[in-house]
């Protein structure tokens, strides 16, 4: 019997606990290149799961700099290349439980499982490899992969189509509003973890929580097989 579960990971906030890295590395883009100061963690969370120019761009404008598409693109290459360097020097944590759910899902005959993620191919790999997820064994789609950003919900319908799996038997996880959104306008059912905001932003999801090590695979059958 082929698989009868498709399980899509975001990384960033969901796998990886990245969101600090991502701030602090963005704060010193903002400041080198536009001379910005007194920029914040919380400043950013109009951009949250929306690629690193929208990132980039409501950091900005949160202190009244309206980035154009030209500055945002240039401060986000700039901020990648120090994202990189970064995590392949200092490493990163993941997320309590994700792991675990990754490896048992891939044990199991009945679930396959996709990589869903804004970074670029270089970024992701560098954030996969420093976490030690086993990417290579799941569908990988990366920013690089796609030309709209979330809400739109082509990366996962290209994740959906790779897995081979009818979206309605597939679960995305996400962490930010942006990606729910996406997840549910793509048909699939989406599991939001409160690591990056609070609960009541990511409405709309299947299931919310605070720590996928609150997840097994017999919730996920559960929750795909429900209506």
């Amino acid at each position: 019997m082929g698989a009868m579960y498709g399980l899509i990971f975001d990384v960033d906030g969901l796998i990886a606990d990245t969101e600090p890295i991502n701030a602090n590395v963005t704060i010193r883009v903002l400041e080198e290149m536009f001379g910005l100061k007194g920029v914040k963690y919380e400043d950013f969370a109009a951009g949250y799961g929306r690629g690193a120019e929208a990132y980039v761009k409501a950091g900005a404008r949160f202190h009244g700099l309206e980035l154009t598409d030209e500055q945002a693109h240039a401060a986000a290459e700039l901020r990648e290349r120090y994202l990189v360097e970064t995590v392949r020097k200092e490493g990163l944590p993941a997320f309590p439980g994700v792991l675990k759910l990754i490896r048992d899902a891939l044990k199991s005959k009945d679930f396959r499982l996709a990589i869903a993620t804004s970074a670029t191919q270089e970024l992701s790999e560098a954030i996969l490899t420093a976490v030690k997820v086993p990417y290579r064994k799941m569908v990988y789609v990366s920013g690089s992969d796609v030309t709209k950003k979330k809400p739109d919900p082509q990366i996962f319908l290209i994740a959906i189509q790779r897995l081979g799996i009818e979206a309605a038997r597939c679960v995305v996880f996400e962490d930010a509003p942006s990606g729910v959104q996406a997840a549910k306008t793509a048909g699939a059912k989406c599991i939001a973890v409160t690591n990056t905001v609070p609960a009541e932003e990511l409405a709309g999801a299947d299931l919310i929580c605070d720590s996928l090590e609150r997840v097994d695979l017999e919730i996920l059958r559960e929750i795909i097989s429900s209506s």
